[in-house]
């Protein structure tokens, strides 16, 4: 049986939760081939893997979302079998997933204490409830959100913040973590490394899962790695090197997990004229060549996201232009697609995919006339298209008839950036495309950006991960409230010059 190694620093460490030998299969495929794990009170086990590598399945074992097939649980020295999500909770199971389980139309209030409210005689103790989730949120580094607010208008990274925050008011003794910073800003970051620390220190186990093999060194001492539904390695993080850690993850050797593919830049395809929205962003300027890679950083809230909707005709334009070739259109979707614009959006839950349709339909919706005949569909022809889709990006699913909501959230992001490569579009509107993938396919996303620059594409670049964007970017462009701050070759910029920038309160734009 493989554990984790036992933290040095506890005399008589506490085994707070071990899972034996557990398995589960879907159909077909076995998800899990007996895995067994320990997590000890004080201490933080990375969970690390390759998407579809089983560790999602495993924390729903967990959590109880998942009934094993085989194989047992305990916490505290006591049998664990929970029948339910909610029997797992209240054995003290806390889960963050990554994909946010959040009811959008409920205040911050309501979606914390859900299934946990404070209530007497049937009324809700909204006193008690609020001292709870300010202590959660103080905690956490964010007093200043309004509870009542609904959750539906706050940004991704904030939901999450909402998220986090509903484990901790729980009286969780294991708390796990999937993915929590894939959309916080690096201030939030720390904050969360923090907030960590504290939960250690009260007792708690916790369980970690991260693509970002730097974050789990920071976070983190010891380590379980998964592939294929079986474990591979553990022991403690100090003892084993990042590519040791990514060849156990892949099977595998990982050259470079920044891939330079040489790319020249040319004529300028698409100008963006003193763009505003009704609220971001505002008068920004800027132009995009072939052959380039446009970096667009910044802090949640700076506009980085909807300037990209903006370019997609996603929002309405209040003043300014976007033109590609030299020539306006429409400001639709379906006219920015005839214009040679793909997006892929930073949510693919709520609006890049459609959860309940197949791959092969979302793979193709943008471009469905390469198999239309007299108005009916050549599903054959499709379908050998989008499997070669599939194995270029390596999407693990059973067949392309299968839904988006069945995969794991980094083969869902594989199908959306499918989709814009499908499409053929000439510009690629790129937001948080890294988001939720493994570290192998991140190598893999790179190069296929640095091949499509090579190709004459021109790409927009969004994303919270400066390192990416410093290794793969031509240029740079920072944002901060609204404003297109400062715009540079990636030759000029450092990382603390970045950041600078990105968080000063002056309006003073600088394009250069």
């Amino acid at each position: 049986m493989m554990h984790a190694s036992l933290p040095p620093s506890l005399a008589e460490p506490v085994a707070r939760l071990v899972m034996e030998r557990i398995a589960k299969r879907f159909g077909a495929t076995q998800a899990l081939q007996g895995v067994s794990l320990s997590a000890f009170s004080g201490q933080t086990l990375a969970l690390i893997g390759e998407n579809g590598a089983g560790k999602s399945t495993l924390m729903k074992v967990l959590s109880g979302a998942h009934a094993p097939d085989l194989g047992s649980m305990t916490i505290d020295g006591r049998p664990f079998n929970p029948r339910g999500p909610h029997e797992a909770r209240q054995a003290g199971i806390a889960m963050i997933y990554q994909e946010l389980s959040m009811a959008p139309d409920l205040s911050v209030e309501d979606n914390i204490m859900l299934g946990k409210e404070q209530a007497s005689m049937g009324l809700v103790r909204r006193g008690t409830q609020r001292q709870q989730i300010r202590e959660a949120m103080n905690l956490l580094g964010y007093p200043e959100i309004d509870l009542r607010r609904s959750v539906g208008s706050l940004s991704i990274g904030t939901q999450q913040i909402v998220e986090i925050a509903r484990g901790m008011v729980s009286n969780a003794r294991v708390m796990i973590f999937d993915e929590p910073t894939s959309s916080l800003p690096h201030q939030a970051v720390r904050q969360l490394f923090a907030t960590i620390k504290r939960l250690e220190q009260k007792g708690l186990a916790i369980i970690y899962i991260s693509h970002f093999l730097e974050e789990i060194r920071e976070v983190a001492r010891d380590y379980v790695v998964l592939r294929d539904g079986k474990p591979i390695g553990a022991g403690q993080l100090v003892d084993v090197s990042d590519a040791q850690i990514v060849a156990m993850m892949v099977g595998r050797s990982v050259d470079q997990l920044f891939p330079h593919v040489p790319h020249e830049i040319r004529e300028r395809i698409l100008q963006i004229q003193q763009l505003s929205g009704d609220k971001l962003p505002i008068d920004v300027s800027f132009d995009l060549r072939r052959g380039e890679i446009f970096g667009l950083f910044g802090l949640i809230g700076a506009g980085r996201t909807e300037t990209l909707r903006l370019l997609f005709g996603l929002e309405r334009c209040a003043s300014g232009g976007v033109l590609v070739h030299a020539k306006r259109s429409r400001e639709t979707p379906a006219a920015r697609i005839d214009a040679g614009l793909g997006l892929v959006s930073e949510d693919r839950k709520r609006e890049g995919l459609a959860q309940s349709m197949s791959i092969a339909d979302n793979l193709t919706l943008s471009r469905l006339q390469p198999y239309s005949k007299a108005g009916v569909l050549q599903l054959s022809k499709r379908r050998s298209v989008v499997r070669h889709w599939m194995t270029q990006l390596s999407v693990k699913a059973h067949s392309p008839e299968q839904t988006i909501g069945q995969l794991s959230g980094g083969n869902q992001q594989k199908v959306a950036i499918a989709r814009v490569l499908h499409q053929e579009a000439e510009i690629l509107l790129l937001d948080e495309p890294t988001r939720g993938i493994d570290v192998a396919t991140k190598s893999e996303i790179y190069q296929r950006i640095g091949e499509l620059a090579a190709s004459g594409k021109a790409i927009i670049f969004v994303s919270s991960y400066l390192p990416e964007l410093m290794a793969v970017c031509d240029t740079l462009g920072v944002m901060a409230r609204g404003h297109l701050r400062s715009v540079r070759p990636m030759s000029q910029w450092t990382e603390n010059e970045v950041l600078s920038v990105a968080v000063d309160s002056q309006i003073n734009v600088e394009n250069s």
